[in-house]
């Protein structure tokens, strides 16, 4: 009994202990997190005071107020009857899109440099006039309360627009949708014992493009898929060919029809032709969705996350971004996509304009969806297709996400969420470094962190990763990574020769990617000089032993005096060193400059025998320097897609007057790009490594010095101070830890966000 005491006594007592461990550990733990502090969102010590530029908004998108106010302007002029109902017939007036109309820079420069004048605020306004069979375009202004509208088409490309040339609209695209609901009925059990295709539902299909095979033609093929995640992979073997000139759909025709590799004259013959035997059938089957990038395997990692110790240091306010040594305005053009402006390197501007300007893919197949296709989209709008971008995937969990507009084909102005993410990044490797151990014992690094500006377009079935990125050296660099679903075609009779089986019935086709970026640099001003430098191999006798003769390699220079001179095309040899030069030098007698350094995997670019290859004529250099023009403001126009036989845009037309580009304000256009030929591991997903292309502009002979050592983040060690934080801000870390703030995970990417009207 006593026992039995002793026992139950000390089974509390040990019960008591352990609580009160429990609750001690707890306490400490609570202790421990309290001396933690979360990290800043902001630096809080910059090295040096974040100033921002308030002219910067001279460069700025419209607003969602001046997109209203230009919107009600154009629906009010007196004689026009504009809609601005996206599904409105072609045969209206429509207001298919509204953006920012650039000041001439000379009037920029000014304002920026001289304290001149503010330019006037004005916009483009596109109208497809289908009472007329026209395009125009419109500059409105001035904003924010427009009076006056001005028919600038003939100025900026010296002829009309034809109505064929326009992009397909909402209104166009239903009527499409429609019609072939109705021209496919009569085949209603062939597409359902085919293709487990109900003609009835909404018809999923992706089309070709250019529209036609010359000029004044609007006639697309049209491939049905099946309703799967990813159909661009799931092809079924079934095109249409579909003539839609006619603003009325009523007149619409079938020109040809495609059934498993064989053609047929209409729908009609198809139907006779299948019932009476004398088809190759193709009979459905359901098949696993290899296209869906749901994980195969249930997700439980998390990878590394990016966390700002001493805040973000950099700084973004309206359409301008500070971030250490650098400043510079931002834009996202609806159509051309991302763009910055002004940009400063310790407040001297570096570039004037940086921006992307076209994408374009040549494909080649044995049916006709992709046989003649050659996307360019910028016509069908690359800005307009920035998504919204997923925290922790599409960027850094703990970046800064800003929010983007834009009026095209939609009616009002619809609001693309977290459209641009801006962070310092931490590339992974050492900017610079040495250490030595040969007479002077010593280590001497920097961290390669910089900033990186980044959108996404999801234009179709590719995305295209765009990265602006700042350097410490004084370096900005442009690149896109393309990722996505491959375009694909029903496998038949001699597919092959034209790419890789990916799936069951499914081609891989070949393709090319050509990508075009605008690179406006003044360097110490707009009058600048364009100049290459490379080696050769030259006999030189040894000055100690005259009898000997060495090859050693010398360096070439050479100034590039005229347009046609400096258009250096894809298949020539190119001098590796392309600068943009000022006649001024720095400290040891060079002449300051950039250069432009192309990282570029292209296939071959068309040839120019062929008629389309006049709306991408700037994919044949990869690199050519102009003259700057205001009205030379893109390589590509929204119309060059389905008018590419007479585009309203010819970029060897900038080249063709051959103007000098000595001592004069330069443009850089420079393409880079990729082949690519599908293999299996496209499936589901092109993956971004390997799939790219840019250019670097660095610095060369600009500065006196690396401008990069005068970073507060460099690190240097010497023997005996390996712990001292005097030089070394890695050795104090640990002393810097903190709690980092992870903002709670949002994702709003399948709501379609218009902004109404107050």
């Amino acid at each position: 009994m006593v026992s039995q005491t002793i026992f139950n006594i000390l089974k509390g007592l040990l019960v008591i202990v352990l609580v009160a461990s429990l609750i001690g550990n707890c306490v400490l733990i609570w202790l421990n997190t309290e001396r933690t502090p979360d990290c800043p969102a902001q630096q809080v010590k910059p090295v040096r005071a974040v100033v921002h530029n308030e002219r910067s908004t001279v460069f700025a998108d419209l607003s969602v107020e001046e997109f209203r106010q230009v919107s009600d302007y154009m629906t009010k002029i007196p004689g026009m009857r504009i809609s601005i109902e996206p599904a409105s017939p072609s045969s209206v007036d429509y207001l298919y899109m509204i953006e920012l109309s650039l000041p001439k820079k000379q009037d920029v420069l000014q304002y920026l440099d001289t304290n001149g004048p503010k330019p006037v605020r004005e916009a483009t306004a596109v109208v497809y006039h289908g009472t007329k069979k026209t395009i125009k375009e419109y500059v409105v202004g001035p904003l924010p309360n427009p009076t006056y509208h001005h028919d600038v088409t003939m100025e900026r490309y010296k002829r009309d627009i034809p109505f064929t040339a326009r992009p397909v609209h909402v209104g166009e695209r239903i009527g499409m949708e429609l019609f072939l609901q109705h021209v496919l009925k009569p085949v209603t059990k062939l597409m359902i014992d085919s293709f487990g295709i109900d003609v009835s539902a909404s018809l999923v299909y992706y089309d070709s493009m250019p529209r036609g095979v010359k000029s004044g033609e609007r006639q697309s093929w049209i491939s049905l898929c099946r309703n799967e995640e990813g159909f661009f992979i799931h092809p079924v073997g079934f095109e249409i060919f579909l003539d839609h000139k006619s603003i009325t759909i009523f007149t619409w025709r079938v020109i040809k029809v495609l059934y498993n590799g064989q053609y047929f004259d209409s729908i009609k013959e198809l139907k006779q032709q299948y019932e009476a035997g004398n088809v190759s059938k193709v009979i459905y089957k359901p098949v696993p969705n290899y296209a869906s990038l749901k994980p195969k395997e249930k997700p439980t990692g998390i990878g590394p996350q990016q966390v700002y110790v001493q805040g973000k240091r950099f700084s973004v306010k309206n359409n301008h971004i500070v971030y250490l040594d650098w400043s510079f305005a931002f834009g996202l053009s609806p159509l051309r996509g991302m763009r910055v402006f002004d940009v400063r390197f310790r407040g001297e501007r570096i570039i004037y304009e940086l921006s992307v300007q076209e994408a374009m893919s040549v494909y080649g197949s044995v049916t006709p969806i992709l046989m003649l296709t050659k996307f360019l989209d910028g016509s069908m709008g690359i800005g307009r297709c920035a998504y919204e971008l997923v925290r922790g995937v599409d960027c850094p969990y703990s970046a800064t996400f800003i929010d983007t507009f834009h009026f095209l084909d939609t009616g009002l102005p619809r609001q693309l969420k977290n459209s641009i993410c801006v962070f310092e990044h931490n590339m992974g490797n050492p900017l610079r470094r040495h250490f030595s151990e040969i007479v002077y014992n010593s280590y001497g690094g920097l961290a390669n962190s910089a900033l990186v500006f980044r959108t996404i377009t999801a234009i179709g079935n590719y995305d295209y990763m765009w990265d602006f990125i700042f350097y410490q050296s004084g370096s900005v660099e442009a690149k896109v990574h393309a990722t996505g679903y491959i375009s694909s075609s029903f496998a038949v009779n001699g597919s092959f020769p034209f790419g890789h089986q990916v799936a069951e019935n499914v081609t891989g086709n070949v393709h090319t990617h050509f990508i075009n970026f605008k690179v406006d640099l003044d360097v110490l001003g707009v009058k600048n000089f364009f100049q290459t430098k490379d080696m050769e191999y030259v006999n030189v006798s040894l000055p100690w032993m005259p009898e000997r003769i060495a090859m050693i390699p010398q360096v070439v220079e050479k100034q590039l005096q005229t347009e046609q001179e400096a258009a250096l095309r894809h298949d020539t040899k190119t001098p590796r060193y392309l600068h943009i030069a000022s006649d001024k030098t720095n400290r040891w007698g060079h002449q300051r400059s950039y250069r432009l350094q192309v990282f570029s995997f292209a296939g071959d670019h068309l040839p120019e025998s062929q008629a389309e290859e006049r709306a991408m004529s700037w994919a044949r250099y990869k690199v050519a320097i102009t003259k700057q023009k205001d009205l030379e403001q893109s390589c590509g126009s929204l119309y060059n897609q389905n008018d590419m036989w007479n585009p309203a845009v010819d970029f060897s037309k900038y080249i063709e007057d051959n103007e000098s580009i000595e001592n004069e304000d330069l443009v850089a256009w420079v393409t880079a790009g990729f082949l690519h030929i599908p293999h299996a591991e496209d499936i589901p997903n092109t993956v971004t490594v390997g799939n790219g292309g840019g250019v670097l502009l660095r610095p060369h002979n600009y500065f006196d010095e690396d401008p990069s050592i005068h970073s507060a983040d460099g690190v240097y060690i010497s023997p005996g101070r390996e712990d001292s934080c005097d030089d070394n801000r890695m050795a104090c870390l640990a002393q810097e830890t903190c709690s980092p703030v992870f903002e709670p995970f949002t994702y709003n990417g399948f709501e379609y966000w218009f902004v109404e009207k107050p």
